[in-house]
């Protein structure tokens, strides 16, 4: 790493924090350790999200203790996109890693980035993060979606150059993120809409307008370990959120992503209409066919993360909670026809 940034900082770590006070402690702990077996010279910003549960206290001892500088900066609620663009307008080095508040920090991924990064040209770097298996049942839900797209990638981790050839077979995000601060601005910028920034994708549109710049190193030295949510009730809201931003992470991308994200919408109330219109005439045989559909359509996604190397519990989860997933997703999903309707009007080329 070089000496030639004013701040003397490689890195400014960014975390967006809502109510996350039992995650902090030993988020920024793993980054600590990880940062003391390199040479990596770093702050870490956490921007504290309108929290209400004693976040605020949590940052306030960190930051007195920690051996890495640590600044808090609070604000109102506003959602996970501002936090994060706070936090990196804050930043005092010119390249950021933006770090989710629930993820552990691999203890040699700062030194295997810095071996690696300057013979690479410092590309942005998507880290590797798989979820804790230690996870309770309900936060193993998205390794079934996961393998099933991604399947490829996660059953033989290897490092990976992400550009738009090959954007929607591999796994990324923005809670793990090494990123040049301009590039990341500009990112945000382009994803920003004139209203309702916090329904705004604050990882795929991001990052498609990263990889139409430069492409993104998906490298396994470079990992961490995501803890997922504990509660049926938390992992339904975020189902909810994600619903939303699937709708504004590809509405205009493609003719074809549009009418399936209307699609999407519109078949499961064909398919209840048609089911109660057929209770009601007495075609059993129509409700027969529709149920056995819908459970095929139910079990199709298990079977096919299964044969991609799924882990056993994830694939239960998927089965246990895949019925009030697909509900409240759906709901989301047409949260963000609404929200997001005027994206649809931005036809570009598919990623």
């Amino acid at each position: 790493m070089t000496d030639d940034r004013a701040s003397g900082l490689d890195l400014s770590i960014v975390i967006a924090s809502y109510d996350s006070a039992p995650w902090l402690p030993t988020t920024i702990g793993s980054l600590q350790t990880a940062l003391a077996r390199s040479d990596v010279r770093a702050e870490i910003v956490v921007v504290d999200d309108g929290s209400t549960d004693g976040t605020a206290e949590v940052l306030a001892e960190l930051a007195s203790t920690s051996a890495v500088p640590l600044r808090v900066i609070a604000q109102e609620n506003r959602g996970r996109f501002l936090a994060r663009w706070e936090g990196a307008q804050a930043a005092r080095a010119d390249r950021l890693l933006i770090f989710d508040s629930r993820l552990l920090m691999g203890p040699d991924s700062f030194a295997y980035f810095e071996t690696v990064d300057a013979a690479l040209g410092s590309p942005p770097w998507n880290g590797h993060v798989p979820t804790d298996p230690a996870a309770p049942l309900v936060g193993r839900f998205w390794e079934v979606p996961t393998h099933i797209f991604w399947g490829d990638y996660l059953a033989h981790p290897a490092p990976t150059e992400i550009g738009l050839d090959n954007f929607d077979r591999v796994p990324k995000g923005t809670g793990c993120l090494v990123i040049d601060k301009q590039l990341f601005l500009d990112a945000c910028l382009a994803a920003w809409p004139e209203e309702n920034a916090h329904l705004v994708s604050d990882d795929t549109k991001l990052l498609r307008y990263v990889c139409e710049r430069r492409p993104l190193r998906l490298d396994p030295g470079f990992r961490a370990l995501y803890r997922p949510r504990t509660t049926v009730r938390g992992f339904l809201r975020h189902a909810y959120e994600r619903g939303t931003l699937f709708v504004d992470s590809y509405a205009g991308t493609s003719a074809l992503r549009n009418v399936v994200l209307w699609a999407l919408a519109v078949v499961p109330v064909i398919a209840v209409l048609a089911l109660l219109l057929s209770l009601v005439l007495g075609a059993w045989w129509v409700v027969v066919v529709l149920l056995a559909l819908v459970v095929l359509g139910l079990l199709a996604p298990a079977a096919a993360a299964a044969a991609g190397r799924a882990p056993g519990r994830a694939v239960a989860a998927y089965l246990t909670y895949v019925v009030p997933f697909g509900a409240v997703f759906w709901a989301g999903l047409v949260r963000g026809l609404r929200v997001h309707r005027r994206s649809f009007a931005r036809s570009t080329p598919a990623a």
